[in-house]
């Protein structure tokens, strides 16, 4: 019986020291627009990569306040993973009640956008850095009044012709970008786990440019 009540009680204090320490929780954000037409645009690699991860890890996705939330425990450290379902161009309205909600600390989120300016499948990863032109990081940016908070960018590449930006972005992947993303996937759930595990500067220096 007393080892019994000495396992109990250790497990509740472990439970209260997680919860009070948010440095061990991690906000999770895939940045897309919610319905079926958008689900394979290339515009919604944010929710592909976190819906890959769901499926990984066998996760339950479940809808909530301003988004589909999920969340997974890897070594001690909470994730929990947020698809807006504000639309892009709102995503700062979500990002900012889950972060509130959940009590986590800015420099605990990642933010899993697209990027015209990269070639397809290439990763950046950075701590800063201005919207560039992302109607989704510009709300962020808008909502919580920084630049400063961590942002996982893949290349989406920009072949596309003069004016047919929108088409492009909302379009779905050509055939042979389908056929890499798995592999592309995969290494995305890799940086996820890094960021939470190492931190941001290892993550940065493993992953980018890959």
């Amino acid at each position: 019986m007393l080892s019994f009540l000495r396992k109990l009680f250790s497990a509740k204090a472990d439970q209260i020291s997680t919860e009070e320490d948010p440095m061990k929780k991690f906000l999770i954000v895939g940045l897309g627009n919610i319905g079926p037409k958008y689900a394979n645009t290339r515009h919604n690699i944010g929710f592909k990569v976190v819906d890959f991860y769901a499926e990984k890890n066998s996760l339950t996705w479940e809808t909530a306040k301003l988004g589909d939330i999920t969340s997974h425990k890897v070594k001690g450290r909470t994730f929990i993973f947020l698809k807006p379902s504000t639309y892009m161009n709102l995503s700062g309205k979500a990002v900012n009640y889950w972060l509130e909600k959940e009590k986590i600390p800015l420099e605990n989120m990642l933010v899993i956008t697209d990027d015209l300016n990269l070639a397809f499948g290439t990763i950046r990863i950075k701590t800063k850095g201005s919207d560039g032109g992302h109607n989704g990081l510009k709300d962020i940016q808008n909502t919580l009044q920084t630049t400063n908070y961590n942002r996982f960018r893949f290349g989406i590449s920009d072949t596309f012709s003069k004016g047919r930006q929108v088409d492009y972005v909302l379009g779905e992947w050509e055939a042979e970008e389908d056929k890499q993303l798995p592999e592309r996937l995969k290494l995305s759930c890799n940086i996820i786990e890094s960021f939470a595990l190492a931190g941001m500067n290892i993550t940065m220096n493993t992953f980018n440019g890959k």
